[in-house]
C-alpha cells in the first residue's frame, strides 16, 4: 500500500472537498481517501497493483478540480558575470545544455541569467557552476525556484485576486445600491434617474454597473454551475442560483419597461445580486486571509533551515546550497550558525541548542561521535561532522511530514460534519424551492418568493461546517509541533481527551533510563574519598551498567585512578581486584557472606537504601568491610510533577516494569503512582494493557524502548518519548521530542482544548444553518416578524465561515503547562 499527498486547487467549499473525496474513494483500489479543504490537500492510501497516481489524479480532474504537479526536475536561475554579447549567450547556452543530466539550458543575454532545468540525482548545481566557470564566465548566487515556497506564493497571489475583486465590485456595487435603493429612501439622486419620469434609462444604468461586479464575480458562475452538470452542487451553486435568479428577473423587468409596462420600474433587483457578490468576495478574502494563519506551524518548520552548507572538498571549504548535500559530505560549522542536515560530529566541541526541535531550552553538548541534529543551533565551538542523513531523510523533514500528513487527517467528530456537508447543497435547493413555491401559492408576489428563493440559497453555509474540524487540527497540531508534541493525526489529537489512564514505563521514562551513584555511606566518614577511588579503580575495566556509573560519578568529582594490578570477575557476585597490594572486594551482599566479612554495621543502612529502590553494592578493604556505594536509576526531576498535574485531571497513573516489586514499590511511592505492574517480561506489557482496556478504561501507554513498540500499538493512545528507539516511535500516535513528562499532561491539554474548539466551531456552523435557514425561509414573516432581506443573508453568510476561522485561530494562544 502506498499513501501520497497531494495538492488540490480549484475548489470553494467543503461540498467540494466532498465531491473530490468521493470521487477518489470509487477507485478501485483505493483504501482511504480524504481532502482537507481548509488545507486544499488530498490524503490518499491506495493499492499501486490496482490504481496508479495519474488515475487518482484523473479522478480529481473529472471531478472539477485540478492536482498540482510537483515537478520532476529542478529549475535553477544562475545570474552570470562576464557576457559581452548574445554569442557569449549562446556558448553558455550550448555547454551546459551537453551536460549529462541537464534537460534544457536557456541563457538570457538581456538579464543575464541562465535558467536550468536538471536532474538532482545525476548532477549538482556546483559542476554546472564549474563548467560556467570553464567557459570563462562566473556563475553568481543562484535563485532557486525550488527553494522558494509556492504554496505561500500561491495562496498570496490568491489573496491579491480576491481583494483586488472585491475592490473592484465595491467601487461599482455601493453606487448601484444608492441608486437603486434613493428613490425609496428619499435619497437625492440625478433626476435622469428618477424612476418615475426616466425608468429605463433608471433600468440600463444598473446593467451597467452590475456587469463589472459579476464579472468580478465570474468563478461563482464557471464553478457553480459546472459543479450543478457534474451533480455535485456546491456553494458556488447556490450564489451562481441565487444571484442568477434576482438578475435573470431584473433583465425580465428591463424587458416589461422597455415595452411599456413601467410599474416593472419596482421590481428591479439588480443591487441585490451586486451586494450579494461583493460581500461574498469580502467572506472570501477574509477566509482566505485566515486559512493562510492556520498553516503557520508549518511555515514556521520549514523555515528553521538554513539555505546553505559548508562543506570540506579537497581540503578547501566550498559553501554549496543545503539542497546540494550528500549523505558522507563533511560540513562544517562555525559558532552562531544552524547545522544544515543531519549527522555525526567527527572534529570539535561544542554546546547545540536544540529547543526548536525539541522544545528544551537547556543547550546539549556535543562531543565526537555524538549525533546532531539539521536546523539546530551552534552555540559555541566550530564543528566538523559527517552527513548521515539529508533532504527528506532528516529529522526536520520527517518532523514537517508528520505535521502535514496530521493536518491532513480527519478526525472522527469529523465524519457527522463530512456526512452533513454531502448532502447539504441539494437539501438547501430543494428548501429554496419549497419556500418559494409555498409563499407564492399561499398569495404572495412573486417578487415576494423570488426574494425568499434568494434568501435561502445565499444564507446556507456548507463551509463553515467544512471548516470547523480541519481548521482546528491544523492549529492544534502545529501548536503541538512548537512545543516538541508531534500528533500523527486528527483521530490521536481526538482520542487523547478521553484517556482516563495511563501507563508509564519505569525505565527511561519515570526514571533517566541509566544508573547513577545516589549514596556512600562508610564506617570512617573520612574515607569517603577513598572508598569512591578503589571502586571506581577497581570497576575501570568493568563494563556492568553499575560498575560504570561508579566511573562516570568518579570522574565527575575529579577522582585520580589508581593501577589495578590483578583483577577478577565473579559473575553475579561482584569484582575482586589488587590495588598497589591490597585487597579489595566490591559487589553485593552475598559476596560478602561467600568471604565471611561481617555486615553487621551496615545492615540498617543496606536495609535502608534498598527500601528506597536502590542497588547497595558493599566494598571491602583487606577482608573488613569499608562503606556501601548505592547506584539507582534516579527518577526524572519531572516525573513527580507530571503525575501530580495528571491526578489533578482525574487521571489514574499506572506504572509498568520488569523490575522486582519492592524496587518498582520504591520508585512509585517517590512519584505517588496510584498502581504498580512489577516483574512484567517485555512480552507480556501489551497483554497488561489489555487488562487495563477489559475493566473499561482509556489507555495511553507512554514508552521508550522496542520491548514498548507492542504495548504502544495496544493501547487507546501510544505515546513515545523522543529519546527512544525508531520502533517504539513508529508504534506511537504521539511522539513527545523531550525526555521531559510534563509533556504527557500538556498534550492531554492540547487535546481538550482543541477537541472543545471543534465543538464550538460545529455548534457555531450547525446553530447558525439551523437557526438562519428558517428566518430566509419567511418563518418569522409568517409569524408576524421581518422579511430576511437577501442582501443581510449575504453578509450573515460571509461572516459565519470567517468566524469559525477566527475561533480556531484563538488556539494559537495556547500555552502549556510549566
Amino acid at each position: 500500500m502506498k499513501k501520497d499527498n497531494m495538492q488540490i486547487i480549484g475548489m470553494s467549499c467543503a461540498a467540494c472537498a466532498k465531491s473530490a473525496e468521493r470521487a477518489v474513494n470509487k477507485l478501485a483500489g483505493v483504501t482511504e481517501a480524504n481532502v482537507n479543504f481548509s488545507t486544499e490537500r488530498l490524503t490518499v492510501t491506495y493499492d499501486e497493483a490496482k490504481v496508479t497516481s495519474a488515475s487518482i489524479k484523473e479522478a480529481v480532474a473529472k471531478a472539477g478540480y485540478e492536482v498540482i504537479q510537483e515537478a520532476a526536475v529542478k529549475e535553477i536561475a544562475i545570474p552570470i558575470e562576464g557576457m559581452t554579447c548574445a554569442a557569449c549567450a549562446q556558448r553558455v547556452e550550448k555547454v551546459v545544455g551537453k551536460m549529462d543530466g541537464v534537460s534544457t539550458a536557456s541563457v538570457n543575454f538581456a538579464t543575464e541569467k541562465a535558467t536550468v532545468k536538471f536532474d538532482p540525482t545525476k548532477i549538482r548545481v556546483s559542476e554546472i557552476k564549474q563548467t560556467i566557470a570553464k567557459a570563462g564566465y562566473k556563475a553568481l548566487e543562484i535563485e532557486s525556484k525550488n527553494t522558494v515556497d509556492e504554496d505561500k506564493i500561491r495562496k498570496e497571489k490568491e489573496i491579491r485576486s480576491l481583494w483586488t475583486k472585491f475592490i473592484v465590485s465595491a467601487i461599482f456595487s455601493i453606487p448601484l445600491l444608492y441608486i437603486a435603493m434613493g428613490p425609496m429612501l428619499k435619497l437625492p439622486i440625478p433626476p435622469s434617474l428618477n424612476p418615475l419620469h426616466f425608468p429605463l434609462l433608471f433600468a440600463v444604468v444598473q446593467i451597467a454597473l452590475v456587469t463589472p461586479v459579476i464579472i468580478a464575480g465570474n468563478k461563482f458562475y464557471t464553478i457553480g454551475f459546472s459543479a450543478i452538470w457534474r451533480r455535485s452542487p456546491n456553494m458556488d451553486s447556490l450564489i451562481a442560483m441565487g444571484t442568477s435568479a434576482a438578475i435573470l428577473y431584473s433583465l425580465y423587468s428591463t424587458y416589461r419597461i422597455y415595452i411599456g409596462d413601467l410599474m416593472y420600474a419596482h421590481d428591479l433587483y439588480f443591487e441585490t445580486a451586486g451586494i450579494i457578490i461583493t460581500l461574498i468576495l469580502l467572506g472570501k478574502s477574509l477566509e482566505a486571509v485566515s486559512k493562510g494563519r492556520t498553516s503557520e506551524a508549518i511555515k514556521k518548520l520549514m523555515g528553521l533551515a538554513p539555505k546553505t552548507a559548508i562543506v570540506i572538498k579537497d581540503g578547501k571549504e566550498i559553501e554549496i546550497p543545503i539542497e546540494e548535500v550528500d549523505v558522507g559530505d563533511i560540513i562544517l560549522v562555525k559558532p552562531g550558525d544552524k547545522l544544515p542536515v543531519d549527522g555525526e560530529v567527527i572534529e570539535g566541541y561544542t554546546s547545540i541548542d536544540e529547543s526548536m526541535l525539541t522544545g528544551e531550552s537547556i543547550p546539549v553538548e556535543k562531543n565526537v561521535g555524538d549525533k546532531v541534529i539539521g536546523a539546530s543551533i551552534n552555540k559555541h565551538g566550530s564543528i566538523k561532522f559527517k552527513a548521515t542523513k539529508v533532504g527528506s531523510d532528516t529529522a526536520l523533514a520527517q518532523i514537517i511530514k508528520l505535521v502535514e500528513d496530521a493536518q491532513g487527517s480527519k478526525a472522527p467528530i469529523a465524519q457527522m460534519a463530512d456526512i452533513v456537508s454531502g448532502y447539504f447543497v441539494p437539501i438547501v435547493f430543494a428548501i429554496a424551492v419549497i419556500s418559494a413555491l409555498a409563499w407564492f401559492i399561499s398569495g404572495e408576489s412573486t417578487v415576494f418568493s423570488l426574494s425568499i428563493f434568494i434568501a435561502v440559497l445565499v444564507i446556507a453555509c456548507p463551509c463553515a461546517l467544512g471548516l470547523a474540524t480541519p481548521t482546528a487540527i491544523m492549529v492544534g497540531t502545529g501548536k503541538g509541533a512548537e512545543y516538541g508534541i508531534l500528533i500523527k493525526g486528527g483521530e490521536a489529537l481526538e482520542g487523547t481527551h478521553k484517556i482516563n489512564s495511563i501507563i508509564f514505563d519505569k525505565t527511561g521514562t519515570i526514571t533517566q533510563g541509566k544508573p547513577e551513584v545516589t549514596d556512600i555511606v562508610t564506617i570512617d566518614t573520612n574515607e569517603k574519598k577513598r572508598i569512591l577511588q578503589f571502586a571506581a579503580s577497581a570497576e575501570r575495566g568493568s563494563e556492568h551498567p553499575l560498575g560504570e556509573a561508579i566511573v562516570q560519578h568518579a570522574e565527575k568529582d575529579n577522582i585520580e585512578f589508581l593501577q589495578v594490578d590483578k583483577f577478577t570477575a565473579i559473575p553475579g557476585h561482584g569484582i575482586e581486584v589488587e590495588i598497589a597490594g591490597i585487597n579489595v572486594l566490591l559487589g553485593n551482599k552475598k559476596l560478602m557472606l561467600d568471604r565471611k566479612i561481617s555486615l553487621e554495621q551496615l545492615e540498617v543502612d543496606s536495609d535502608k537504601l534498598a527500601s528506597e529502590g536502590k542497588t547497595p553494592m558493599y566494598i571491602s578493604i583487606e577482608d573488613k568491610v569499608a562503606g556501601i556505594i548505592a547506584v539507582a536509576d534516579v527518577v526524572k526531576e519531572s516525573s513527580a510533577k507530571a503525575i501530580e498535574k495528571l491526578h489533578e485531571m482525574g487521571i489514574e497513573v499506572v506504572m509498568i516494569t520488569g523490575d522486582n516489586r519492592r524496587t518498582a514499590d520504591a520508585i512509585a511511592s517517590l512519584v505517588n503512582i496510584d498502581r504498580v505492574l512489577a516483574e512484567v517480561l517485555p512480552e507480556e506489557k501489551a497483554n497488561e494493557v489489555k487488562k487495563l482496556q477489559a475493566e473499561g478504561k482509556r489507555v495511553a501507554m507512554v514508552g521508550d524502548g522496542i520491548n514498548d513498540a507492542p504495548a504502544l500499538a495496544q493501547a487507546d493512545i501510544g505515546i513515545a518519548i523522543g529519546s527512544g528507539t525508531d520502533v517504539a516511535m513508529e508504534s506511537a500516535d504521539i511522539v513527545l521530542m523531550r525526555s521531559d513528562l510534563m509533556d504527557v499532561p500538556t498534550a492531554i491539554q492540547l487535546s481538550k482544548s482543541t477537541i472543545k474548539n471543534i465543538k464550538q466551531n460545529l455548534f457555531w456552523a450547525f446553530g447558525y444553518n439551523v437557526v438562519g435557514i428558517p428566518i430566509a425561509a419567511g418563518l418569522l414573516y409568517a409569524f408576524g416578524g421581518p422579511k430576511l432581506n437577501p442582501i443581510f443573508a449575504a453578509a450573515a453568510m460571509s461572516l459565519s465561515s470567517v468566524s469559525v476561522l477566527i475561533n480556531a485561530l484563538r488556539l494559537k494562544s495556547f500555552k502549556p503547562y510549566k
